[in-house]
């Protein structure tokens, strides 16, 4: 795929940010730094190309565009350190009442990073077992301003609080095939029944999150969920490499190749590292299982092309069924996630049809629960 300027100094910039490296922009003319501004949104990377902009020193960048990137960034910043606040607040309430949650994702993944204030948050996912979970829906609910329809299937329930989304997870299946949400669950059980988690303290408080062998399942798989049901932008893919840049003496390489070949992902791990190397520069020794073959090459540069068009979580194509009958919305869900899946029928064609299927069946599953 060919870049044009403004996508180059764009991931020149978010390299740098990435990478903690220095940018060098002087060689791309005609730059629009508010075009990088609207990719670093749509992405979900504000904070990651804003340190790419202190790391710049051979073009002066406009005042007015800096205060633009800082401000974004100082929000982050803001929403970040609240957030930290209430998830110590959270756990410790949990803990009272003798629930013990895993926090995955997000804010924990965020310590991975130089600047973990300046990433983007979302929801605060915790994963716990099965009895932690109905106990923890018991704790919580009460306090609660709003909540999601739960998904019993899978053991997912949304809730509201304190200006926050709080995500439940009693799984964390994919529903891509039921071969990769039984890997999935040989993961969760070292976790949650292994004890194999290492700690983050909190505000003073210790918090619990995968090891770095589960946390890269978790979050690779997460990552596809999104690909091929809606649309997985950077920041997700970030968040992967500075897990695997962190934990790369303690990752178990020949454990993960077992793992992905047992739920049928390895082609797919191929192809997203060849994207990490070849457009995010990530250092080949600190991802597992890199092949430098030009067809991955080939499968990476579709990568990039899908991950431009769509953004973060879809954000570029978003829809909103709000206001539909529930039988009309259902049927709009699925038209669009059936049109998503086709998009990458080039791209992984057998996984595509063993994965259209398995949303069918979870689709239908949903439906005769009322889901």
């Amino acid at each position: 795929m060919q870049l044009d300027n403004n996508q180059k100094a764009f991931f020149e910039l978010l390299r740098a940010g990435l990478w903690e490296k220095e940018a060098r922009l002087s060689e791309l003319k005609g730059i629009d730094y508010y075009s990088i501004l609207r990719l670093a949104e749509e992405q979900s990377v504000v904070g990651l190309v804003t340190a790419g902009l202190e790391r710049t020193s051979d073009v002066k960048i406009p005042k007015d565009v800096v205060r633009q990137f800082i401000g974004g960034a100082l929000r982050l910043e803001q929403r970040n350190t609240a957030m930290n606040a209430f998830i110590a607040g959270l756990i410790e309430q949990l803990r009272a009442a003798d629930v013990y949650a895993v926090l995955v994702k997000g804010q924990g993944i965020a310590q991975c990073y130089e600047r973990p204030l300046w990433r983007a948050c979302g929801d605060v996912d915790l994963l716990l077992s099965d009895s932690g979970y109905e106990k923890a829906k018991e704790v919580l609910m009460p306090q609660v301003l709003s909540y999601e329809q739960e998904y019993t299937s899978f053991k997912h329930l949304g809730m509201m609080m304190s200006g926050f989304m709080v995500e439940l997870h009693g799984t964390q299946h994919t529903r891509l095939s039921r071969r990769v949400d039984n890997m999935i669950d040989s993961v969760q059980k070292d976790v949650l029944n292994g004890g194999n988690v290492r700690t983050w303290v909190n505000g003073g408080v210790t918090l619990f999150l995968p090891a770095p062998d589960s946390d890269v399942i978790f979050v690779f798989t997460h990552i596809l969920h999104h690909f091929f049901f809606e649309g997985v932008g950077l920041r997700q893919i970030c968040d992967w490499c500075r897990l695997l840049w962190k934990y790369c003496a303690e990752i178990d390489a020949g454990l993960l190749e077992k793992r992905l070949l047992t739920a049928g992902l390895i082609s797919e791990w191929k192809a997203f590292a060849a994207f990490a190397v070849e457009y995010l520069e990530m250092p080949v020794e600190t991802i597992p299982l890199y092949c430098d073959d030009r067809r991955w090459s080939r499968k990476g540069a579709m990568i990039l092309a899908d991950v431009l068009k769509v953004g973060n979580f879809g954000y570029k194509q978003r829809r909103d069924y709000r206001g539909q009958y529930y039988l009309v919305r259902k049927f709009n869900s699925f038209r669009c996630r059936l049109s998503d899946m086709l998009r990458h029928f080039k791209l992984f064609p057998k996984d595509s049809i063993v994965f259209l299927g398995g949303l069918l069946r979870t689709g239908l599953h949903a439906a005769v629960r009322g889901e």
